[in-house]
């Protein structure tokens, strides 16, 4: 099984730099590779500064995001090809790390859901400015998820050991800066992961453990990031180009219902059903317990999936974090099982693989019609 994934996971490389390789700079990467307001290439850290204070006022709170987008495009389209696919391995990382979950097959499978789930490969991961937006940020979004839920004693599937974690070196001093990130993302993922790291709070001082400062310090400082992204002027700015405005109270309520559901049962809907299935096995098959940190992670999802409520677009990319957020909870599951029943992990392995194959099947078909090979 290690062989193959590793195999699986080199194809995969090739497969996805190519893909990246193909999709070139374009739409809102050709904005964003200017000063914004002036038609004048970016050319330092400086210009990346002016533009961003500029669309913080005038078009939207995203600055994090877009600084983000904006070094890559610096960069050159080479090199931000190159760190699209790093940030991608990094990201299925961070998914083994907040799983509990940490072996190389489980590494494939995180590798090939992001791609196989995904409601919108294209835009959320190999379009330059959806990549800024969703992958590369998501990566620090759940990075702050994993420090808070790391912190709940639970049995861990590598060890067989339940007990308090080793802190983290230096955690007092980067989770500040990692906190800003997290909040200052997406409207609907920053105040999500603040949420939960409240939740984790509320369960140490219930079980009369003590609160590290660091905590108090990431959740003040992710409060602070999710406060700015949604107070940004640019955010008014920007709501009142919007169609639906133009619309009754009874009418908006009725749009927004219909892209909630929408999220729910065509943009997630393949990965709720994996998720469905693996509840099932180790809930009622199996009659594991499904463990706290996975639900604390599915009530995130659930609480950034309904966050879309409040945006009156909902496009298909936006679900990529609570994608992400599901498949934790599916490796982690996957993992319980696995414990339980180790017969099972070749046929779990099977269904990773058919995953991936249709995120291979995605990338395949675009390289091909890239190519001519198809017409």
């Amino acid at each position: 099984m290690w062989i193959v994934s590793g195999i699986l996971l080199a194809v995969s490389a090739v497969v996805m730099f190519e893909t990246h390789r193909l999709v070139p700079f374009m739409m809102d990467d050709l904005w964003y590779s200017t000063m914004l307001y002036e038609d004048t290439p970016i050319t330092s850290l400086a210009d990346i500064v002016k533009s961003q204070i500029w669309h913080y006022q005038n078009w939207g709170g995203r600055s994090m995001t877009h600084a983000i987008l904006q070094l890559t495009l610096l960069a050159g389209e080479t090199a931000a090809d190159i760190l699209n696919v790093v940030m991608t391995f990094l990201l299925a990382g961070v998914i083994c790390l907040t799983a509990d979950n940490r072996r190389l097959p489980v590494f494939f499978a995180a590798s090939g859901m992001l791609l196989g789930l995904n409601a919108n490969w294209k835009m959320s991961m190999f379009w330059q400015a959806g990549a800024a937006n969703y992958l590369y940020i998501t990566v620090f979004v759940l990075a702050y998820a994993f420090c808070y839920l790391r912190e709940l004693p639970e049995e861990s599937i590598d060890s067989g050991e339940a007990g308090e974690p080793k802190r983290l070196p230096g955690i007092t001093f980067w989770m500040i800066p990692l906190g800003i990130l997290a909040g200052w993302s997406n409207e609907n993922m920053g105040p999500a992961v603040w949420l939960l790291g409240l939740a984790v709070m509320a369960m140490k001082r219930r079980e009369k453990r003590k609160i590290p400062a660091w905590m108090i310090l990431g959740s003040l400082s992710c409060l602070l990031g999710s406060i700015m992204v949604i107070i940004a002027p640019g955010n008014f700015v920007r709501s009142a180009e919007v169609p639906e405005n133009q619309y009754g109270f009874l009418w908006r309520c009725f749009l927004r219902g219909y892209a909630e559901c929408k999220g729910a049962l065509e943009y997630l809907f393949p990965t709720l059903l994996l998720l469905a299935f693996l509840l099932m096995i180790q809930k009622w098959v199996l009659k594991g317990r499904i463990g706290r940190r996975n639900l604390l992670l599915m009530l995130c999802a659930l609480l950034s999936w309904g966050a879309m409520i409040l945006s009156p677009h909902y496009p298909d990319r936006a679900a990529f974090g609570t994608m992400v957020l599901l498949i934790c909870v599916i490796l982690s599951l996957a993992g319980k099982i696995c414990r339980a029943r180790k017969d099972l992990s070749w046929p779990l392995f099977g269904v990773a693989m058919l995953i991936w194959l249709r995120g291979m099947y995605f990338c395949g078909e675009f390289i091909a019609i890239s190519w001519g090979w198809i017409r």
